[in-house]
């Protein structure tokens, strides 16, 4: 939903921020490339070894990149489909490291149940196959628009109950774990209803090369 309707308040925010990193010199896949690389590290660093807060809130900054970026490129005039290309699949590895982070989190600090870790892991592929829906959909001429939870909820949500974890509130990375699993298997289904009632939905396509 945020990628949608949130993209218009975050402009006046991001585009100075975006016009700065141009103006430094940085080109928009050398910002992806990075704030994935910096996203990686204090997940993979900081999450596991109990330091929550500090996590959630340079996570959230180093996030913003995956807005920065694709505003660097409408600035510069206009993006690639390689730069597309390139700031999804680095959005797949930041969501893996993240949700992978906190199941390292739930069995090595927490000693969390095992429901709590399979539920993290489920939302990991989960947020996976959200994504690749909508990719699939596309690359087959159907349009998926929207959806309950998409990254940026997917972001808040964890971010804030490692956050709150951190404040010393009991199982806040647990609830928020649950809470993504539920809207994260209703958006699978969601997903997949809107290319089901796409009117392209029956369109016949040729075999793959090969078969």
């Amino acid at each position: 939903m945020l990628s949608v309707h949130g993209r218009k308040p975050a402009k006046r925010f991001v585009e100075p921020v975006a016009r700065g990193m141009l103006g430094a010199g940085l080109t928009p896949n050398a910002t992806t490339l990075l704030g994935t690389a910096v996203s990686v590290l204090l997940a993979c660093a900081l999450i596991p070894s109990g330091h929550l807060i500090t996590a959630a809130v340079l996570i959230g900054l180093f996030s913003l990149f995956d807005m920065v970026d694709g505003t660097m490129a409408r600035l510069s005039g206009g993006g690639t489909a390689f730069g597309a290309t390139l700031d999804a699949s680095c959005d797949r590895i930041t969501d893996g490291a993240l949700f992978g982070a906190i199941a390292m989190w739930l069995i090595y600090v927490d000693h969390a149940h095992p429901a709590h870790v399979a539920a993290s892991l489920a939302v990991l592929v989960l947020s996976q196959t959200i994504s690749y829906i909508k990719a699939r959909a596309e690359a087959g001429g159907l349009k998926i628009v929207g959806g309950l939870v998409e990254r940026p909820e997917r972001l808040i949500v964890a971010l804030v109950g490692i956050g709150l974890e951190g404040f010393g509130v009991a199982h806040a990375v647990e609830v928020a774990v649950w809470l993504l699993l539920a809207g994260s298997v209703f958006t699978v289904v969601q997903r997949l209803i809107y290319a089901a009632r796409d009117p392209k939905a029956q369109v016949k396509i040729p075999p793959p090369p090969g078969a």
